[in-house]
């Protein structure tokens, strides 16, 4: 798929999985690349924010940020402390920090204490979609449908998709080159 803009991936806290509909959608991008995985401080919200950070310097030109879960945290927090023209941001399946998630996630209350909360909740400056699951387990529809109004974003329902990853039986996710289509254009 070609776009005129680079596609940042922003992935979430596992970082990189290869069967992720993310680390496949930048296989089949022309202008792509991740940000890359951190070594240290992996739970440090501003150690990752600086990792974005590092990643949007090396690219010139127009960026479209695709994020999945807390890479969307990530992204709110970058665009709250950081400046650069973003061309817009896809948004997928942000997890509510209020909620109870699953023993295998780090809590929310261990992301706090990492820098996590609290969550941004001003406009993003950019152009964005967030798309959620109606049965995401991490965070409910309806916490998403808040963020999504809080950051200004374009709410896409994508129907019972889980955490839309490869536990909840994605690997591709074809929609997600629709929504950036949408921003690129």
């Amino acid at each position: 798929m070609q776009t005129q803009a680079t596609v940042l991936i922003v992935p979430g806290l596992r970082d990189h999985v290869e069967e992720h509909w993310q680390t496949l959608l930048q296989a089949r991008l022309d202008k792509a690349c991740s940000v890359p995985p951190l070594t240290v401080n992996k739970l440090d919200c501003a150690a990752r924010v600086d990792n974005i950070q590092r990643a949007i310097d090396a690219i010139e030109g127009d960026i479209i940020l695709v994020a999945h879960s807390a890479g969307c945290l990530m992204v709110a927090h970058w665009a709250a402390r950081h400046q650069r023209p973003i061309k817009g941001a896809l948004l997928a399946a942000p997890p509510d920090l209020n909620a109870d998630w699953p023993a295998s996630y780090p809590s929310p209350a261990t992301l706090g204490e990492h820098g996590w909360a609290p969550l941004p909740g001003a406009p993003l400056p950019f152009p964005s979609i967030l798309a959620a699951s109606s049965n995401d387990y991490l965070a409910s529809i309806e916490a998403s449908t808040r963020l999504a109004a809080a950051w200004g974003s374009e709410l896409v329902n994508l129907g019972a998709v889980g955490h839309l990853n490869p536990a909840s039986g994605f690997g591709r996710w074809v929609g997600a080159e629709a929504l950036i289509r949408q921003l690129d254009s």
